[in-house]
This record gives C-alpha cells, structure tokens and sequence, in this order.
C-alpha cells in the first residue's frame, strides 16, 4: 500500500476561510463518489461552517481525562480502523491533551498517511516553527502550538486561503467568526490592520517559495537545464539624456506585463566624477522612476559596459533595457558604442532591448576628462605605438627584399607619430618623432648603418621629416588638449548652472547638495565645519559619508568658505583645476545652511504666532466659559446672603450644591489650563517610574459616575514606565470625555493589553463617533467636536491628554469603534527588564490553539 497524499490549506489568520474551503473541497470529493470523513473538524460555534458539514460522515471524536477534566481529541485508531479514501483532519499544529496517542497532530496525520489514506488538513502562517520570532515581532505573541516547516513543505498540495485585513475584519465585525464579547479584544489586538497585512504579506512570500521548490522538482525531474526566467529584473541604463525618460516609460510598460517584474535604473559616472549628464534631467529621471515603482543607483566605472554588465548581474538581472545611440556617424570611428558592447558581451541568460527614441543620431557631446591629463592605459599605448611600434616597423621594412622607398617610408614613421599623439599626448610623439628619425637615419638613409647622410636631399628629408612630426604632435596635442578642457567647461557649467538653480528653486536640503559634492569629486566623505571666531573650536554643521572630519586640518581637501566656515573633502587630494567648481559648491552649502536656520526662526515663529493664538482663544474661553460657572456661584451666594426671603433647607442644600458644582467646573477648567501652559511653555518634567495599570487607572475614574465604566485590567500585564500624576490626569480627561458622548448612557469599556514591548489602554465609547478627517482635530487645543455645549469645557481635555501622552514617552490615538462609536488608543512603554508571561495579549481561542 503507497503513501497517502497530504493537501493543505494555508491561511494569514484565524477566519479567512480554511475550514469552509476543506469542507467546500469534501463535498466536491463526495458528489464524485469519493470515501470521504471527517476525522476532526473544528468549527468553533460558526454556524456556516457547521452547516458545511452536514452529509459528511464524522468519526466519533475520543475522550480523555485530563486534571479531573474531559478533553476530546481525534480518535486515530478508529479512522484507521475506517479507512476511508480521504479524511480530513483540522488544526494540523494542534497540540493535542497528555495522554493521547501522540503528543502533536501533525504526528496522528502521519500516521493516517503511511497506512495510504489521503488527508485534507488546515494551518495558519504563525503555526510553522520557522517563522515564530517574525510572528512573535509583528504580533506581540510569541505561538506555543508550532508544526516544522518541513511538515507542510512535503505535503502533495499546498493551497492559499486569502482574504484582506480589511475584508476579515468586516467579517468579524458582522459576528461572523467570534462571539460578540470578543469582538473588540480581537479587533484591538490580533486582528489589527497591520497585523494582518503582515501575516498576509508572509503567507503569500512562504507559499511563493513554496511554488519555485515545486518549479525546481519539476526542472530535476526532467532534466531542463536551460534558464527559466521567472521573475523579471528590468536593468534600465540611464545617460543623463533626455532620451532617459523614454526608456523607463517603456520598461515600466515591459515590467506590467508580469507579476513582480522590478525596474532598476542604474546611471554609471565616470571616476573623476564630472560628466556631461545633466543633473536636472537626471533628478527628474530619478522621480519618474520612484513614481513607477523602481529604484534608482548611481554607480562608478569608467568602462560603462563592463559597470552596466557587472551591475546587472549582480542584481540577477533578466533584461538590459538601452537607448538607441545618440552618436552621429561619424562618430562610430571611436568604437561600437555602449549599447552593441553589452549587446555582445551580455550573454545568454541577460535579454538586452535597443530602444529607439527622437534623440537617436543627434550628436551625442564629447567625452569629459579631468584637465588634459590621459588615463594611464592611453599613454602606455602613446608610448608602445611611438616608441615599440617605430622599431617593429623598422624591422618590418627591413626584412623586405625591395623597400617602398625613402618617401614612404617616412611616411609610415610619420603616421607612428601621429598615433602616438593621439593616444598619448605631446611626449610620446615627440619620443616618436626622435626614435624615427634616428632609424631612418640608421638603417634606410645611404650610407646605412651610420648617422651620417650622404645625399643632401635626404637630410632634407628627414629634417623635413622631424619637423612635420613635432609640428604634428603639438597640434594633434593641443587639439586633444581644447576638446578635453571644452569639455570640462561644459560639466562645470552644467554644475553651476544645477547650483544656480538650487537657489532659485529654493532647495534647502544640506545632506543632499553635499552628497552631490561627495559623487561629483568621488570623495568617501564631505563635512561643513564652522566656528564662531577664530578662537573657538570647530563643529560640524552637516555631512555625508563614514568618518567625516572634525578640522579643515584633517581633509584631504579644504575649501574656506569666508573666515568661519570651510568645507572639508576626504578621500583623495584633488587638482587645483576642481577647486573652482568646489568653491562654487561651498558657497552654496553655506547659502544652505543660512536658509535653514532661517527656515528654523521661521518655524519658532510660527510657534509663537501659534501661542499667541492659544492666549487669544484663551482669553475668549476665560471670558465665556469661566465666566458662567461664577456667574451661578455668585448668583447662588447671593441668594444665600439674602434677608428678603427665607429659604428653607431643601432650597439651601440646593443652592450649596450648585456652588459645589460650579466650583468643580472652575477647578477642572482651571487645571487644563494650566497643564496646556505647561505644555506650550514646554515646562512639563515627567518622573518616570515603574508602577502597574491596576495601581493608577481606578483612582482617575473618580470623577465619573458610577455604573459608567466597565474596566477590564488584567492581573498579568506588565508594569509600564510612566509618571503616575501625568497617567492620571490623561485616564481622566479621556475617561471622561468618552462619558460625555456615550450614547444613551451606555457603559464605556476600559481595556489593556499587552503588545509586545508596548501596554496599550484602550477607552471604547458607543457613541456616534468622530469622522477620519476630524480624528486629529479634535486634538487641537480649544476644539470640541459636533454640538457639544458651550459650557462642557474650553476644548482642552483632549489637548492636554496627548501633549502629557508623549511627554511620558507614549502616543494617544483615536480609532473607529467596530458597530459605531470611538476609541481612545493610549499606548506605553512597558517597563524594560522585565520578562512579559506569553499569554498576556488577549487573544482568539484559534489564534493561540
């Protein structure tokens, strides 16, 4: 008998379905004439879900005692004694009562397996033993119930319940899933949004992986060796032209046609750092590609092809996307150009598409170089063409019966020269010119093998000879020397007209401009340094990059910018032709950094136009709304102090509480008055210490009536790091806040719970809510929401309660009630050292089963 087949359901979350889709899966196997039980199926009272498993013959579950308590657990022998063709099995990483059979679940379907039954079984994306930390960060809660990974990874079908957190959650809110009383435990908690787009996010990951195990069997089963691209890597190479844009459009169009293509636009500099791209273009290709979903990279390499290749592989790319040379024909005389070098060198596994643009052969500018110095390869090459090559071709012409004549042979050595120009510059063609005629003298001048020169006009030749070619050189030299310094003076002007435009956009973003200092010079590190006076020591107003340096002293490269301020370069000494450009960058920093503190003043008086606001409407608040409990009290001592008529103990014990109350109404006012002085005068000193929820929350619901809170601590949360005094004073504004707005009188709920590192406190009301746009706002100071009355307050409970909140280190939030209303989110920091039990956030029976 072979082994039986095991297809799983996979889910995010307790919920999403799993068991309806088991059962749903049941009953297509039974209309088709398939043996199919139910061994274990859990339900957990969700009427849909048991009405699914009507007409499914079930196995008597079996009973085991366990601390004086009966426990139900799958009775193994008895399906096997069935031996149906297909039984489903719920939970797979359930653990099951001491006494069973086997200790875990997942054991009992092994054994159904290996005697040739198929099983059908469910599990949750928290249950696989690998990903318990991930879980444990994301959720708070660390899975006591766990399956290997390897347990799911060998079963024969692997299917993916998904639904979205906010679909789930709309389910639950219908009663769908759990009872009522559970409902805002688990919405709160383990079913929050981002919980459970993150578990989804890793459901999703896990059963890709799961799906490329499956291509890789499938290629080994049958022997594929060639690449199988299924995931597309879009290497998008960028000039800094302005046929850029068009290439990313048409990759972004390329990446839409599969699912999970990547962008990735790479523009490769050139080590000295100054190009002929435009930063502005390149800034606007950067926000085009961000915009549709890529990434942008800037990499060095002076042989672009080789950069660009060695780039894409090692981002594992399938496809090059490049543009159509901008190069004009004649221009070809260089070299193939970028795009047909990484075309031939690519190989087979890397696609690479020639894109056509308006740009195509309009000229493409002149290569940049630093100054007129050559790189090292150019001026070995000057110097083998010049030097080697004139001997080479001295032995060439020697070995030859009947020589091109004297004429010609000039000629040739004059073309050695001019080579050695090209490549190397003035020296190598000038040594040329010298090894030359010495040869000619030599060995093809009569009378050879002597320097001397018999027949007058071939000195003249050969003088004429040296001539040309140093006159060659010098032109060929200063030629190469005007383009390279052209070009030069194009890549400044294009930085300084950056800079130039910098200022007039207003930008104020110091780290940026020297990043850009640091990629143009190709420096490791870039600093601004200034100090008040010349005594003083220098500080550090901003930088980029490992180990700036604390001194002008310490840099490879300073640049004074007046007496104060200097912008110091680390890296490499750079040549007295780039301080120009680097002077105009330092003037900038400081324009920067000018406009930033500027910006920062600006700010500070925005605050104290802020706070002269806040003394305005506060002014307004004493007018009205202090005014009018004094009112009552005076108007009730009055009476009291009245000889004209007699009043008797009833109308005076009525008069007294009214002067009580309004005194109440004063004192409250006053209090978060002053609290939001303290606040906006920044004044307020938490003294943090270690104390627990169940010690500080129910001394702040005294000024609530009784009957009006439904509180809900548990005895196990962890002790929090708070000001006690602050904590209640924030309970108190919003505990009674949320009695204000209840609806009909209806009990508010007053929860904590455990998440991770964080306590939160949740205040949950029923009544008619506050809309999203409104959350913030009500916030604000001397704001009340809706048609609250005149006399409730001045608006500043609330106002108080947060500013006090993130005084402590915590937030407080507002959140939409599941069925109508508002909560109050408090969270804190839980004290640190301090272990947290597992089972201290509330969750689910499923969620922890």
């Amino acid at each position: 008998m072979g082994r039986g087949t095991l297809r799983i359901y996979l889910g995010a979350a307790p919920g999403v379905g799993k068991t309806y889709a088991m059962l749903a899966e049941a009953h297509r196997r039974v209309e088709r004439g398939t043996d199919c039980v139910v061994a274990l199926v859990e339900h957990h009272d969700r009427l849909r879900t048991e009405v699914m498993l009507h007409n499914l013959e079930q196995i008597p579950r079996s009973e085991i005692d366990h601390r004086s308590a009966v426990f139900t657990e799958m009775d193994v022998d008895a399906v096997l004694e069935r031996a149906p063709a297909v039984a489903l099995v719920d939970e797979l990483a359930h653990t099951n009562v001491p006494g069973s059979r086997n200790a875990k679940r997942w054991q009992d379907v092994e054994e159904l397996l290996k005697a040739g039954i198929d099983v059908i079984s469910t599990v949750n994306i928290q249950h696989l033993e690998s990903l318990g930390d991930v879980v444990e960060s994301i959720t708070g809660v660390r899975q006591q119930e766990t399956v290997p990974d390897e347990v799911v990874r060998r079963a024969d079908q692997i299917e993916l319940v998904d639904m979205s957190p906010q679909a789930l959650r709309r389910r639950m809110a219908h009663g769908n899933i759990y009872q009522p009383d559970k409902l805002d435990a688990a919405l709160s908690n383990y079913f929050r949004p981002g919980n459970l787009t993150a578990l989804r996010e890793l459901a999703l990951l896990w059963t890709a992986d799961r799906v490329d195990e499956y291509l890789q069997q499938y290629r080994g089963e049958h022997d594929i060796r060639t690449t199988w691209q299924a995931r597309e890597r879009i290497v998008v190479g960028l000039t800094g032209g302005p046929e850029g844009r068009t290439l990313i459009r048409r990759a972004s169009r390329m990446a839409a046609k599969g699912s999970g293509s990547e962008i990735l636009a790479v523009y490769i500099a050139r080590s000295d750092g100054l190009t002929s791209a435009s930063p502005k273009e390149l800034a606007v290709q950067r926000t085009l590609v961000e915009d549709v979903g890529g990434t942008f990279h800037h990499v060095i390499g002076d042989d672009i092809p080789a950069a660009l290749l060695e780039f894409a592989r090692g981002v594992n790319a399938t496809q090059i996307v490049l543009g159509s040379s901008r190069r004009k024909t004649w221009q070809y005389i260089y070299g193939p150009g970028v795009g047909a070098t990484v075309a031939r060198e690519s190989g087979p596994d890397l696609d690479v598409h020639i894109v056509t643009h308006e740009e195509v052969a309009k000229g493409r500018g002149l290569p940049i170089a630093r100054g007129a110095r050559l790189g090292r390869a150019r001026i070995v090459g000057g110097w083998l063409v010049g030097v080697v090559g004139s001997v080479l071709l001295a032995l060439l012409l020697l070995s030859l019966e009947n020589g091109p004549g004297l004429a010609n042979d000039v000629l040739l050595f004059l073309f050695l020269t001019v080579g050695a120009a090209l490549l190397g510059g003035l020296r190598p063609a000038l040594a040329s010119a010298a090894v030359g005629t010495l040869l000619l003298n030599y060995w093809f001048t009569p009378p050879t093998h002597t320097l001397t020169v018999q027949d007058p006009e071939n000195f003249v030749a050969i003088v004429i000879f040296f001539a040309v070619a140093v006159a060659v050189s010098s032109v060929v030299d200063l030629a190469a020397r005007r383009t390279h310094q052209a070009a030069r003076l194009r890549a400044e002007s294009e930085i300084l007209s950056f800079l130039a435009g910098s200022v007039l956009r207003g930008e104020t973003a110091l780290d940026a401009l020297l990043e850009r200092v640091r990629e143009t010079f190709a420096m490791e590190s870039v600093a601004l340094l200034e100090r008040a006076s010349d005594v003083d020591p220098w500080t550090c107003a901003g930088f980029v990059g490992p180990a700036p340096v604390a001194r002008p002293d310490d840099a490879d490269v300073d640049m004074p910018v007046g007496d104060n301020m200097a912008l110091a370069l680390s890296g490499r000494v750079l040549p007295a032709e780039d301080r120009r450009v680097l002077g105009a960058f330092a003037a900038q920093a400081a324009v920067v950094l000018d406009r930033q503190r500027l910006v920062s003043e600006a700010d500070r008086a925005r605050t104290l136009a802020e706070g002269n606001r806040i003394r305005t409407a506060l002014l307004a608040a004493v007018s009205h709304d202090l005014r009018t409990p004094l009112a009552g009290i005076k108007a009730a001592v009055s009476s009291l102090r009245s000889d004209d008529v007699a009043w008797s103990p009833e109308d005076e014990a009525e008069l007294l509480e009214g002067i009580e109350d309004g005194a109440d109404r004063l004192d409250h006012l006053v209090g978060n008055l002053l609290d939001m002085s303290r606040l906006q005068t920044g004044t307020v000193t938490p003294l943090i210490r270690e104390i627990d929820l169940d010690e500080v929350v129910p001394m702040a619901l005294g000024g609530v009536p009784e009957g009006s809170v439904d509180l809900d601590i548990p005895e196990t949360l962890p002790m929090v790091a708070v000001d006690p005094g602050l904590l209640e004073r924030v309970v108190a504004n919003v505990v009674e806040n949320a009695v204000k707005y209840s609806a009909g009188g209806e009990p508010i709920a007053v929860a904590a719970s455990a998440l991770g590192e964080r306590v939160e406190l949740r205040v949950v009301d029923r009544g008619r809510g506050v809309p999203d746009e409104a959350k913030e706002r009500i916030f604000e100071p001397f704001q009340r929401y809706g048609d609250a009355p005149r006399g409730a307050g001045v608006g500043l409970g609330l106002a108080v309660s947060r500013g006090f909140a993130e005084a402590m280190g915590g937030t407080l939030d507002a959140e939409d009630t599941p069925g109508g209303g508002l909560t109050m989110v408090l969270t804190l920091s839980a004290a640190p050292g301090r272990e947290q039990a597992q089972d201290r956030a509330v969750l689910p029976a499923e969620a922890t089963s």
